[in-house]
């Protein structure tokens, strides 16, 4: 592949707003490219500092990714393409203010994909397999613009804290109760 036609392809994609990318992305945005040919241009991108590998099979376009707002979540859309994720659990809960503890190197996300926990430079993802249904997800979670992930409300993220078995001792019931009689969130747990 031409490398001015990879930087223009990229510089689209950045301007719509995907910076990350799965390495299943790249080649799903470059089709007409083979297997070879596509990871070799990925590894010329990577030597003159175009793209970043940010950990196995992920990538982030350097020039576009520096002005993404939510870097793990851009991150953690990547890696779970192609199945519902959202963040849940103790990011969610420590950004209504109902756990103490802050999380801003670490991202807790639940997904239909599988779990697994990724370290990087940037910090952690740690996706948390779910069962709930496409439409309980759905009713549970908020889209907020510039996310490329769905926020779990704190009613969702509380139900799947228990639901995994994680330490409830960091909950703030008191806080959590406050938030929920004074807001409007959507109730989409079971």
């Amino acid at each position: 592949m031409k490398y001015n036609k990879f930087a223009e392809r990229l510089d689209l994609l950045g301007a719509n707003g995907i910076s990350a990318f799965s390495t299943g992305m790249l080649r799903a945005y470059f089709p007409e490219e083979s297997e070879i040919s596509l990871k070799k241009t990925i590894e010329r991108a990577v030597k003159n500092n175009v793209l970043q590998r940010v950990c196995r099979g992920a990538y982030v376009y350097r020039r576009e990714f520096r002005r993404c707002r939510f870097k793990y979540e851009a991150i953690a859309a990547a890696l779970r393409n192609g199945h519902i994720s959202y963040v849940s659990l103790e990011t969610a809960l420590s950004e209504y203010s109902i756990i103490s503890q802050q999380t801003l190197t670490y991202l807790t996300v639940m997904t239909t994909g599988r779990s697994q926990t990724y370290t990087m430079d940037y910090g952690i993802i740690e996706f948390t397999h779910t069962n709930r249904s496409e439409s309980e997800i759905l009713l549970g979670t908020i889209m907020e613009p510039d996310r490329q992930l769905r926020f779990a409300t704190p009613q969702l993220a509380l139900s799947d804290l228990r639901r995994v078995r994680r330490n409830l001792g960091l909950v703030n019931m008191e806080t959590y109760e406050e938030i929920i009689s004074e807001s409007n969130f959507p109730d989409g747990t079971n």
